[in-house]
Protein backbone atom coordinates (compact mmCIF):
# COMPACT_ATOMS: atom_id res chain seq x y z
CA UNK A 1 0.00 0.00 0.00
CA UNK A 2 1.16 3.55 -0.98
CA UNK A 3 0.25 6.37 0.75
CA UNK A 4 0.75 9.79 -0.51
CA UNK A 5 -0.01 13.26 0.49
CA UNK A 6 -2.41 15.70 -1.33
CA UNK A 7 -1.96 19.62 -1.59
CA UNK A 8 -3.76 21.85 -2.11
CA UNK A 9 -2.13 25.08 -0.86
CA UNK A 10 -5.09 25.73 0.33
CA UNK A 11 -5.56 29.76 1.54
CA UNK A 12 -7.68 29.22 4.80
CA UNK A 13 -9.65 32.87 5.71
CA UNK A 14 -7.42 35.41 6.88
CA UNK A 15 -4.01 34.01 6.30
CA UNK A 16 -2.13 35.03 2.87
CA UNK A 17 -0.81 33.39 0.16
CA UNK A 18 2.41 32.93 0.60
CA UNK A 19 1.76 31.57 4.18
CA UNK A 20 -0.70 28.91 2.00
CA UNK A 21 2.27 28.24 -0.65
CA UNK A 22 4.95 28.06 2.24
CA UNK A 23 2.46 25.47 4.21
CA UNK A 24 2.82 23.48 1.29
CA UNK A 25 6.28 23.35 -0.16
CA UNK A 26 6.60 22.19 3.67
CA UNK A 27 3.76 19.73 3.50
CA UNK A 28 5.64 17.77 0.95
CA UNK A 29 9.47 17.59 2.72
CA UNK A 30 7.86 16.67 5.54
CA UNK A 31 6.10 13.86 4.15
CA UNK A 32 9.09 12.79 2.49
CA UNK A 33 10.84 12.68 5.76
CA UNK A 34 7.92 10.88 7.06
CA UNK A 35 8.09 8.16 4.89
CA UNK A 36 5.10 9.01 2.70
CA UNK A 37 5.53 7.15 -0.95
CA UNK A 38 4.54 10.43 -3.23
CA UNK A 39 3.11 14.04 -2.89
CA UNK A 40 0.60 14.98 -5.20
CA UNK A 41 0.29 18.73 -6.02
CA UNK A 42 -3.11 20.81 -7.38
CA UNK A 43 -3.24 23.64 -9.74
CA UNK A 44 -5.82 26.14 -9.58
CA UNK A 45 -6.33 29.91 -11.27
CA UNK A 46 -7.79 32.94 -9.77
CA UNK A 47 -9.41 31.50 -6.25
CA UNK A 48 -7.91 31.06 -2.70
CA UNK A 49 -9.21 27.16 -2.96
CA UNK A 50 -5.82 26.56 -3.59
CA UNK A 51 -3.44 29.30 -5.07
CA UNK A 52 -0.89 27.34 -6.73
CA UNK A 53 -1.56 28.28 -10.50
CA UNK A 54 1.16 25.69 -12.27
CA UNK A 55 1.40 22.39 -10.64
CA UNK A 56 4.49 21.16 -12.44
CA UNK A 57 6.01 24.87 -11.80
CA UNK A 58 5.37 23.71 -8.10
CA UNK A 59 6.70 19.82 -8.39
CA UNK A 60 9.72 21.23 -9.91
CA UNK A 61 10.97 22.96 -6.66
CA UNK A 62 9.96 20.31 -4.80
CA UNK A 63 12.08 17.69 -6.72
CA UNK A 64 14.50 19.76 -5.99
CA UNK A 65 14.27 19.55 -2.39
CA UNK A 66 13.44 16.12 -2.29
CA UNK A 67 15.82 13.06 -2.83
CA UNK A 68 13.28 9.71 -2.75
CA UNK A 69 9.29 10.86 -2.86
CA UNK A 70 7.75 10.58 -5.62
CA UNK A 71 5.64 13.73 -6.76
CA UNK A 72 2.70 14.39 -8.85
CA UNK A 73 0.30 16.55 -10.37
CA UNK A 74 -3.14 16.03 -8.96
CA UNK A 75 -3.93 17.47 -11.78
CA UNK A 76 -2.30 19.87 -14.33
CA UNK A 77 -5.52 21.29 -15.97
CA UNK A 78 -5.73 19.98 -19.61
CA UNK A 79 -7.34 22.38 -21.58
CA UNK A 80 -5.63 25.65 -20.78
CA UNK A 81 -2.41 24.50 -21.48
CA UNK A 82 -0.78 23.35 -24.89
CA UNK A 83 0.13 19.68 -24.45
CA UNK A 84 3.00 20.08 -26.18
CA UNK A 85 4.13 22.52 -23.90
CA UNK A 86 2.74 20.36 -20.57
CA UNK A 87 4.45 17.33 -22.11
CA UNK A 88 8.13 19.21 -22.67
CA UNK A 89 7.71 20.32 -18.88
CA UNK A 90 7.18 16.36 -17.77
CA UNK A 91 9.70 14.70 -19.57
CA UNK A 92 11.78 16.97 -17.96
CA UNK A 93 10.94 16.75 -15.24
CA UNK A 94 10.70 12.94 -15.71
CA UNK A 95 14.57 12.68 -17.20
CA UNK A 96 16.46 15.51 -13.90
CA UNK A 97 14.78 13.88 -11.18
CA UNK A 98 15.36 10.38 -12.21
CA UNK A 99 11.96 8.96 -13.04
CA UNK A 100 9.96 10.62 -9.30
CA UNK A 101 7.75 12.59 -11.69
CA UNK A 102 3.42 11.31 -12.25
CA UNK A 103 1.74 14.01 -14.32
CA UNK A 104 -2.12 13.89 -13.33
CA UNK A 105 -4.11 15.57 -16.13
CA UNK A 106 -8.12 16.09 -15.88
CA UNK A 107 -10.54 18.34 -17.64
CA UNK A 108 -11.10 21.16 -14.67
CA UNK A 109 -14.31 22.93 -14.89
CA UNK A 110 -16.07 25.66 -17.23
CA UNK A 111 -14.15 28.46 -15.19
CA UNK A 112 -13.44 32.13 -16.48
CA UNK A 113 -9.63 30.50 -16.89
CA UNK A 114 -11.38 29.03 -20.05
CA UNK A 115 -11.20 32.83 -21.34
CA UNK A 116 -8.31 34.11 -19.52
CA UNK A 117 -5.79 31.55 -21.24
CA UNK A 118 -7.98 31.57 -24.67
CA UNK A 119 -9.05 27.80 -24.76
CA UNK A 120 -12.50 28.71 -25.06
CA UNK A 121 -15.71 26.59 -23.08
CA UNK A 122 -15.12 23.59 -26.52
CA UNK A 123 -11.59 23.02 -24.69
CA UNK A 124 -13.10 22.23 -21.40
CA UNK A 125 -16.72 20.17 -23.19
CA UNK A 126 -15.26 18.32 -26.28
CA UNK A 127 -11.68 18.69 -26.30
CA UNK A 128 -10.07 16.83 -23.96
CA UNK A 129 -9.25 13.92 -26.06
CA UNK A 130 -7.90 15.51 -28.62
CA UNK A 131 -5.19 17.26 -26.12
CA UNK A 132 -4.62 13.98 -24.16
CA UNK A 133 -3.99 11.80 -27.33
CA UNK A 134 -1.17 14.60 -28.36
CA UNK A 135 0.18 14.40 -25.29
CA UNK A 136 0.21 10.59 -24.85
CA UNK A 137 1.92 10.77 -28.14
CA UNK A 138 4.67 13.57 -27.01
CA UNK A 139 5.35 11.44 -24.19
CA UNK A 140 6.05 8.07 -25.68
CA UNK A 141 6.79 8.91 -29.52
CA UNK A 142 9.99 10.27 -31.14
CA UNK A 143 8.52 12.63 -33.75
CA UNK A 144 5.19 14.00 -33.68
CA UNK A 145 2.66 16.50 -36.00
CA UNK A 146 -0.90 17.07 -35.61
CA UNK A 147 -3.63 17.24 -37.57
CA UNK A 148 -7.16 17.54 -35.54
CA UNK A 149 -9.46 20.22 -34.81
CA UNK A 150 -7.92 22.24 -32.33
CA UNK A 151 -3.99 21.30 -32.43
CA UNK A 152 -2.01 21.49 -35.93
CA UNK A 153 1.65 21.34 -36.95
CA UNK A 154 4.05 20.10 -39.08
CA UNK A 155 6.15 17.23 -37.59
CA UNK A 156 8.77 18.07 -35.39
CA UNK A 157 11.29 15.94 -32.97
CA UNK A 158 10.59 15.19 -28.80
CA UNK A 159 13.35 17.37 -27.09
CA UNK A 160 13.96 16.14 -24.38
CA UNK A 161 12.63 12.42 -25.36
CA UNK A 162 11.63 11.10 -22.14
CA UNK A 163 11.59 7.45 -23.26
CA UNK A 164 15.40 7.59 -22.62
CA UNK A 165 15.05 6.73 -19.09
CA UNK A 166 13.09 3.76 -18.52
CA UNK A 167 10.99 3.72 -14.94
CA UNK A 168 8.87 0.29 -15.24
CA UNK A 169 7.17 -1.37 -17.98
CA UNK A 170 5.96 2.20 -19.88
CA UNK A 171 9.59 4.41 -20.64
CA UNK A 172 8.42 7.85 -20.09
CA UNK A 173 6.66 9.71 -16.75
CA UNK A 174 3.40 7.88 -15.27
CA UNK A 175 0.27 9.68 -16.69
CA UNK A 176 -2.88 9.25 -14.69
CA UNK A 177 -6.28 10.66 -15.00
CA UNK A 178 -8.83 12.55 -13.02
CA UNK A 179 -12.09 10.97 -13.46
CA UNK A 180 -15.45 12.04 -11.95
CA UNK A 181 -17.94 10.80 -14.52
CA UNK A 182 -18.69 7.82 -16.86
CA UNK A 183 -17.18 9.19 -19.89
CA UNK A 184 -14.11 9.80 -18.26
CA UNK A 185 -13.36 6.43 -16.82
CA UNK A 186 -14.20 5.51 -20.48
CA UNK A 187 -11.58 7.84 -21.77
CA UNK A 188 -8.98 6.70 -19.09
CA UNK A 189 -9.39 3.23 -19.73
CA UNK A 190 -9.43 3.00 -23.26
CA UNK A 191 -5.85 4.25 -23.08
CA UNK A 192 -4.92 2.10 -20.32
CA UNK A 193 -4.42 5.00 -17.94
CA UNK A 194 -4.42 4.93 -13.87
CA UNK A 195 -7.11 7.12 -12.50
CA UNK A 196 -7.41 10.16 -9.85
CA UNK A 197 -10.66 9.27 -8.53
CA UNK A 198 -11.73 12.48 -5.72
CA UNK A 199 -12.15 12.54 -2.13
CA UNK A 200 -16.11 13.40 -2.76
CA UNK A 201 -16.30 9.33 -3.66
CA UNK A 202 -17.08 6.93 -1.17
CA UNK A 203 -15.51 3.02 -1.52
CA UNK A 204 -18.87 1.72 -3.09
CA UNK A 205 -18.74 4.99 -5.77
CA UNK A 206 -14.82 4.33 -6.15
CA UNK A 207 -15.25 1.15 -6.38
CA UNK A 208 -17.96 0.93 -9.52
CA UNK A 209 -15.82 3.18 -11.16
CA UNK A 210 -12.95 0.78 -11.10
CA UNK A 211 -15.13 -2.09 -12.35
CA UNK A 212 -16.61 0.15 -14.87
CA UNK A 213 -12.70 1.03 -15.80
CA UNK A 214 -11.74 -2.76 -16.52
CA UNK A 215 -14.72 -3.42 -18.20
CA UNK A 216 -13.66 -0.41 -20.54
CA UNK A 217 -10.05 -1.81 -20.27
CA UNK A 218 -10.68 -5.25 -21.84
CA UNK A 219 -13.32 -4.14 -24.22
CA UNK A 220 -10.43 -1.65 -25.99
CA UNK A 221 -8.40 -5.02 -25.43
CA UNK A 222 -5.33 -3.23 -22.91
CA UNK A 223 -2.87 -5.78 -21.74
CA UNK A 224 -4.31 -7.87 -18.83
CA UNK A 225 -1.48 -7.51 -17.20
CA UNK A 226 -2.02 -3.43 -17.15
CA UNK A 227 -5.56 -3.54 -16.21
CA UNK A 228 -4.15 -6.03 -13.54
CA UNK A 229 -1.93 -3.46 -12.15
CA UNK A 230 -3.63 0.01 -13.47
CA UNK A 231 -2.75 2.01 -10.02
CA UNK A 232 -5.36 3.69 -9.58
CA UNK A 233 -5.27 6.66 -7.07
CA UNK A 234 -7.81 7.16 -4.41
CA UNK A 235 -7.77 10.78 -3.03
CA UNK A 236 -9.36 11.43 0.81
CA UNK A 237 -8.53 13.19 3.48
CA UNK A 238 -6.58 12.19 6.88
CA UNK A 239 -6.23 14.00 10.14
CA UNK A 240 -4.55 12.06 12.78
CA UNK A 241 -5.43 12.45 16.59
CA UNK A 242 -5.89 10.36 20.42
CA UNK A 243 -9.73 10.70 19.56
CA UNK A 244 -11.66 10.81 16.71
CA UNK A 245 -13.72 13.44 17.82
CA UNK A 246 -10.68 15.38 18.47
CA UNK A 247 -9.63 15.05 14.72
CA UNK A 248 -13.24 15.75 13.51
CA UNK A 249 -13.14 18.56 15.44
CA UNK A 250 -10.14 20.32 14.07
CA UNK A 251 -11.18 19.91 10.31
CA UNK A 252 -14.52 21.22 11.21
CA UNK A 253 -13.75 23.91 12.71
CA UNK A 254 -11.39 25.06 9.78
CA UNK A 255 -12.22 23.69 6.65
CA UNK A 256 -15.83 24.97 6.23
CA UNK A 257 -14.40 28.46 5.80
CA UNK A 258 -11.39 27.38 3.18
CA UNK A 259 -14.36 25.68 1.53
CA UNK A 260 -17.06 28.76 1.23
CA UNK A 261 -14.15 30.96 0.41
CA UNK A 262 -12.85 28.67 -2.13
CA UNK A 263 -15.84 27.17 -3.89
CA UNK A 264 -17.73 31.00 -3.92
CA UNK A 265 -14.64 32.65 -5.75
CA UNK A 266 -15.34 30.05 -8.76
CA UNK A 267 -16.56 31.68 -11.63
CA UNK A 268 -18.07 30.34 -14.54
CA UNK A 269 -17.22 31.11 -18.27
CA UNK A 270 -20.55 31.16 -19.35
CA UNK A 271 -22.61 32.52 -16.99
CA UNK A 272 -24.26 28.76 -15.80
CA UNK A 273 -25.18 28.05 -12.39
CA UNK A 274 -22.69 26.00 -10.36
CA UNK A 275 -24.82 24.43 -7.48
CA UNK A 276 -22.10 24.25 -4.50
CA UNK A 277 -21.74 21.85 -1.62
CA UNK A 278 -22.26 23.12 2.18
CA UNK A 279 -19.45 23.27 3.92
CA UNK A 280 -20.46 22.16 6.94
CA UNK A 281 -22.04 18.90 6.10
CA UNK A 282 -19.17 18.45 3.00
CA UNK A 283 -16.40 18.64 5.86
CA UNK A 284 -18.74 16.19 8.21
CA UNK A 285 -19.04 14.03 5.31
CA UNK A 286 -15.44 13.28 4.79
CA UNK A 287 -14.76 13.22 8.05
CA UNK A 288 -17.44 10.08 8.44
CA UNK A 289 -15.53 8.42 5.13
CA UNK A 290 -11.64 8.77 5.45
CA UNK A 291 -9.03 8.04 8.12
CA UNK A 292 -9.89 10.67 10.18
CA UNK A 293 -9.48 9.19 14.26
CA UNK A 294 -6.80 7.46 15.81
CA UNK A 295 -4.17 5.51 13.89
CA UNK A 296 -5.25 2.18 14.45
CA UNK A 297 -8.75 3.88 12.90
CA UNK A 298 -7.00 5.18 10.27
CA UNK A 299 -5.05 2.61 9.17
CA UNK A 300 -8.60 0.02 9.15
CA UNK A 301 -10.06 2.81 7.08
CA UNK A 302 -7.28 2.72 4.24
CA UNK A 303 -7.04 -1.10 4.45
CA UNK A 304 -10.68 -1.35 4.27
CA UNK A 305 -10.90 0.92 1.14
CA UNK A 306 -8.07 -1.30 -0.56
CA UNK A 307 -10.15 -4.13 0.36
CA UNK A 308 -13.64 -2.64 -1.14
CA UNK A 309 -11.72 -1.50 -4.49
CA UNK A 310 -8.80 -2.50 -5.16
CA UNK A 311 -7.29 0.39 -5.09
CA UNK A 312 -3.68 0.66 -3.06
CA UNK A 313 -2.61 4.20 -3.92
CA UNK A 314 -3.93 6.88 -1.42
CA UNK A 315 -3.70 10.66 -2.10
CA UNK A 316 -4.50 11.84 1.56
CA UNK A 317 -5.48 15.88 2.50
CA UNK A 318 -3.25 16.34 5.22
CA UNK A 319 -3.57 20.64 5.51
CA UNK A 320 -6.98 20.76 7.00
CA UNK A 321 -5.80 22.49 9.60
CA UNK A 322 -5.05 24.88 7.61
CA UNK A 323 -1.80 25.74 10.33
CA UNK A 324 1.29 24.70 9.16
CA UNK A 325 2.78 23.17 12.46
CA UNK A 326 -0.10 21.22 12.96
CA UNK A 327 0.10 19.73 9.38
CA UNK A 328 3.59 18.69 10.09
CA UNK A 329 2.41 16.86 13.13
CA UNK A 330 -0.12 15.35 11.58
CA UNK A 331 2.09 14.20 8.98
CA UNK A 332 4.20 12.94 11.14
CA UNK A 333 1.97 10.56 12.63
CA UNK A 334 0.75 9.54 9.59
CA UNK A 335 4.50 8.23 8.84
CA UNK A 336 5.22 6.69 12.48
CA UNK A 337 1.76 5.42 13.73
CA UNK A 338 -0.21 4.64 10.62
CA UNK A 339 2.14 3.65 8.06
CA UNK A 340 3.88 0.88 10.28
CA UNK A 341 0.33 -0.36 10.42
CA UNK A 342 -0.46 -1.31 6.93
CA UNK A 343 2.45 -3.21 6.12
Amino acid sequence: MRVGAFVLAAQFPGQGQEEALHRAVRSAEVAEESGLDTVWLAEHHFVPYGVCPSAVTLAALVLGRTRRIRVGTAVSVLPTVHPVALGEQAALLHLTSGGRFSLGVGRGGPWVDLEVFGAGLDAYESGFPESLDLLLRWLRDSRVSAGGERFRFREVPVVPRPQELRCGEVPGPEVVVACTSPGGVRLAAERGLPMLLGMHSDDEEKADMVTLWRTHARAAGVAPELIAGAGHVAAGVAQIADRRAEAAETLVKAMPGWLKQGLDAHVTVDGRHRAMRDPVAYTEMLCGIHPVGPPRLAADRLAATAERTGITRFAMLVEGSGDVAATEENLRLIGAEVLPQLH
